[in-house]
């Protein structure tokens, strides 16, 4: 039998790094990477063995649980037929129609048309693409802490200003195509104003996560999205709603279907879930907005494997399992393991709030609630490597970073429950004997 310790020294010799996404490296908790070969419901299972309770979820996509028999089912169907053709099959239309018709509210139907790719950063780049093209403008407003995906303009840092061009937040983005992003600090509507009315007549877009869940969970301030969207549309400008890690998750609509206020956001993207843990993400929007996008419109996006049969029957199953039932196991488990996490740091003596949107959360190590990247960023960060060593030791697998937000899924039943409740104890002492580097 092989250790997870010799698979990743094998892994360095062929991959930078060891891994394909860095955060699987476990750089930032300071632990040797695991390294799964199956799962099954709430558990995960590595090379050595060891079971887990999972709170990854294949960062969110696992939403009924790991190898649901509906969707392997659907999958294994699919693949019988061929892998992929090239050409189009019913199933992405079936999927798009299912798509466009959940996402919904109050008699509202944001998403007429939607255009399939394989990954949340095609989704987010194509969806900037389309904004350009729709308005004639360049700039793209983003907001500090909020991810969306890796594509050069979107990896961009704030520069000394509301109003100032961005600097290249990793190397290999040159200067000019950060220039085209402007980062503000998020759940800022001064902000947001001020940056209009420097740069309002350039603007193409902002771009948001709907509930931010990749900073850990910051969830926007009461009316933040519907003020957001009032501002952006006075200027002729769009509203692209980032619900890659959201969509379909928090709720049957997504955060648009959840949000105390309604707003109405131009474009929505949408990963993870959809994919039903295969490669596949969607942008969708209105009708006339969306056919610009080619063959009808001028704007170009392509993709080989674009609605690959496998995954779009995979999306349609998760999708179709995902019920009213489902939505409330997964919102009892994680209230559950919210309140187990916060009564365990209490008893130990550890400053921390733990933030919620729907059925997201993660705990922050901090005095007040964070509402942007900066207090983010101010939090006790130190305490959560020992923290979650703890929990792995004790076969419970959480996000490897402090940044992440915990996953729960329908199949986390009483006994997965209890096993993390069970563990939580223990991993509140070694955070509160943690000390800074």
């Amino acid at each position: 039998m092989t250790t997870n310790a010799q698979e990743f020294d094998r892994a360095r010799g062929a991959m930078p790094g060891g891994v394909n996404s860095p955060v699987r490296a476990f750089g930032s908790v300071a632990e040797t990477p695991r390294f799964f070969v199956s799962a099954s419901g709430p558990y995960v299972t590595d090379v050595e063995g060891r079971e887990y309770v999972d709170l990854v979820g294949s960062w969110g996509p696992a939403i009924l649980g790991h190898a649901h028999p509906a969707v392997v089912k659907a999958v294994q169907d699919a693949a019988a037929h061929g892998l992929g053709f090239g050409a189009s099959t019913p199933g992405e239309t079936e999927l798009a129609e299912l798509i466009a018709a959940r996402v919904t509210r109050d008699g509202a139907h944001p998403v007429e048309r939607v255009r399939l790719v394989s990954t949340g950063t095609e989704a987010t780049m194509t969806a900037i693409r389309l904004a350009r093209g729709a308005t004639g403008r360049d700039l793209v407003v983003k907001f500090a802490g909020h991810y969306h995906g890796h594509s050069d303009g979107l990896l961009a840092e704030a520069g000394s200003g509301v109003a100032t061009l961005a600097m290249p937040g990793s190397a290999g983005v040159p200067a000019a195509i950060a220039a085209q992003t402007l980062v503000i600090p998020y759940n800022d509507l001064g902000a947001v104003r001020e940056v209009f009315a420097a740069r309002g007549d350039e603007i193409a877009a902002v771009i948001v996560e709907a509930a931010p869940a990749n900073m850990g969970i910051v969830p926007p301030a009461h009316g933040f999205n519907a003020a957001l969207a009032d501002i952006v549309h006075a200027h002729g400008a769009l509203l692209i709603l980032d619900e890659v890690l959201t969509g379909f998750r928090v709720g049957p609509a997504g955060w648009y279907g959840i949000d105390p206020v309604p707003f109405a956001p131009d474009l929505i993207t949408f990963g993870k879930v959809v994919g039903g843990g295969l490669p596949l993400a969607a942008i969708g929007g209105p009708a006339a907005l969306m056919e610009l996008l080619a063959p009808l419109g001028p704007v170009y996006q392509a993709g080989t494997l674009s609605g690959n049969p496998l995954a779009v029957a995979a999306g349609r199953a998760t999708l179709d399992h995902l019920d009213a039932d489902a939505y409330a196991r997964i919102d009892a488990a994680a209230t559950t393991i919210a309140e187990a996490a916060t009564s365990a740091l209490d008893e130990a003596g550890v400053t921390h709030v733990l933030q919620r949107s729907g059925n997201l959360f993660s705990i922050q190590f901090a005095a007040e609630a964070p509402t942007d990247y900066d207090t983010v960023k101010a939090q006790e960060a130190f305490r959560y490597p020992p923290f979650f060593r703890a929990m792995l030791a004790q076969g419970v697998s959480l996000p490897p970073s402090v940044f992440e937000a915990w996953f729960v899924s329908a199949s986390h039943d009483d006994a997965a429950v209890s096993r993390i409740v069970d563990a939580l104890p223990a991993a509140a002492r070694a955070a509160a004997e943690a000390m800074p580097d």
